[in-house]
C-alpha cells in the first residue's frame, strides 16, 4: 500500500493532467468600430472592406491598426488606432490565459469616430485662381529676346511650328 502523501501527489498530478487536457483556455479578441453617421463603410490597412458601421472585427495581435472610413457627403477619415495588450496578455502570463484558464476570456474594444461633413467650396473661389492660371499659361511660348543660347526652339505666338520641327514642339504653342 502507498503512503498517504504519495497517494495524494499521484491523485493531484492526475487531476491537474485531466484539467489541462479538458479545460483549454482561450482569448477572443474583437474590436467594434462605430462611425457616426451610421452606415459609413470601414476599410482596413489592406483596403479590404470590413463592412458598414458599426463593424465587429476579430483581431489576433495587439498593436497599431489603420482604418479608412468612407461615406458620401462626408470627409474620408483615416485613423491609426493603437490597441494595447491587457495585463493578462503580458509575456509569461499570456501562456496561462491562452492555455490553462478553463474559460474563454473575451477582450472587446470599442472605438468611436465622428466624421465631418464635406465642405462645399463656392465656384467663385475656384474660378478666380483658375482664370489667373489660364492667363499665365497663355503667355507660355512667347518669343524670347535675342541672345538665346540655350538651344530651345522659340515659337512665336500665333504661328505654327517652324519647318522641320518635331510634332512634339507644338506643345510650346499658346492656347487661343
Amino acid at each position: 500500500m502507498m503512503p498517504p502523501v504519495r497517494l495524494l501527489r499521484v491523485c493531484l498530478s492526475g487531476l491537474i493532467l485531466a484539467i489541462s487536457l479538458v479545460a483549454v483556455g482561450c482569448v477572443e479578441r474583437r474590436m467594434v468600430i462605430i462611425a457616426e453617421p451610421y452606415g459609413a463603410i470601414v476599410y482596413d490597412e489592406k483596403n479590404q472592406r470590413l463592412g458598414g458601421s458599426p463593424v465587429d472585427h476579430p483581431f489576433t495581435y495587439y498593436g497599431k491598426y489603420r482604418f479608412r472610413i468612407v461615406k458620401d457627403g462626408y470627409e474620408t477619415l483615416v485613423v491609426d488606432q493603437r490597441v494595447r495588450a491587457p495585463w493578462y496578455q503580458l509575456p509569461g502570463l499570456d501562456f496561462i490565459s491562452e492555455n490553462l484558464v478553463p474559460w474563454t476570456i473575451r477582450d472587446v474594444r470599442y472605438f468611436r469616430y465622428v466624421m465631418q461633413p464635406r465642405q462645399v467650396i463656392p465656384a467663385e473661389s475656384v474660378l478666380g485662381p483658375a482664370d489667373a492660371l489660364r492667363n499665365y499659361a497663355r503667355g507660355i511660348g512667347t518669343p524670347i529676346p535675342s541672345g538665346n543660347n540655350v538651344g530651345v526652339p522659340v515659337v512665336p505666338v500665333g504661328e505654327g511650328p517652324p519647318a522641320g520641327l518635331a510634332p512634339a514642339a507644338t506643345l510650346l504653342l499658346p492656347m487661343q
